[in-house]
């Protein structure tokens, strides 16, 4: 599947109690054309990723109602959707009005990405954003058919960009990982939040040599390539 496809394909998914930011326009805080521009953003940094080597995926849970939500792009909110555009050297508009918001996850996602020098795609295993019922400013984990349907797009996103290793960031999305298995290399690290900032950092400071350190508590397992 070529990027455009890809990103065409999410634009078509519907679910209860879920923004489509590619498709669906929060009257709250978007412009007009927020939907476009969150979808437009997404295509750039897809054919920017896949015309080169991508060393690392990253992959959450879902995206947040203070982040993903609001850019479209995942772990990452409006104060560092500037910084994504640079690192993938693409130009991204903001698609919301108003305060711009920060996100505490993003926040400590994107102070480690500064310190890692090499490529890291960012992706959820459910690549929109689950709320609560007459909450759309909440955020909820993905349910059981949410989550095949989101494994099946990572799938997919596997064999555009084929990753040389996969990073699940916390225990939802190592289980996503285990049963697709599609890399050789894959990774388990801690979830930034809910007390886990000083592990996650600790563990990526670790995966990417940036200070010699044990690699105690990272989860290590070398898969069987599939060979796509």
């Amino acid at each position: 599947m070529r990027p455009r496809e890809f990103v065409n394909s999410l634009k078509e998914l519907k679910f209860e109690n879920v923004f489509n930011p590619y498709a669906d326009r929060c009257i709250v805080h978007d412009l007009d054309d927020a939907p476009s521009r969150r979808a437009t953003a997404l295509l750039n940094l897809l054919e920017a990723a896949a015309a080169t080597e991508v060393n690392s995926l990253w992959i959450g849970r879902d995206l947040g109602h203070r982040g993903g939500r609001r850019t479209g792009l995942a772990l990452t909110d409006d104060v560092h959707l500037p910084v994504h555009a640079t690192r993938w050297n693409i130009s991204i508009e903001r698609a919301t009005t108003g305060s711009i918001l920060a996100e505490r996850t993003a926040a400590v996602i994107w102070s480690m990405l500064a310190l890692v020098p090499t490529t890291v795609f960012l992706w959820n295993v459910f690549p929109l954003h689950p709320h609560e019922p007459d909450d759309p400013f909440s955020n909820r984990s993905h349910r059981p058919h949410e989550r095949t349907i989101g494994e099946a797009i990572l799938a997919e996103l596997l064999a555009m960009l084929r990753p040389r290793r996969l990073v699940a960031i916390g225990n939802n999305a190592a289980k996503s990982v285990d049963r697709l298995a599609t890399i050789t290399e894959v990774l388990q690290v801690r979830h930034p939040s809910y007390g886990g900032q000083s592990d996650f950092v600790r563990q990526i400071r670790c995966l990417y040599d940036l200070k010699r350190a044990p690699e105690q508590g990272t989860r290590r397992r070398v898969a069987a390539p599939l060979g796509f």
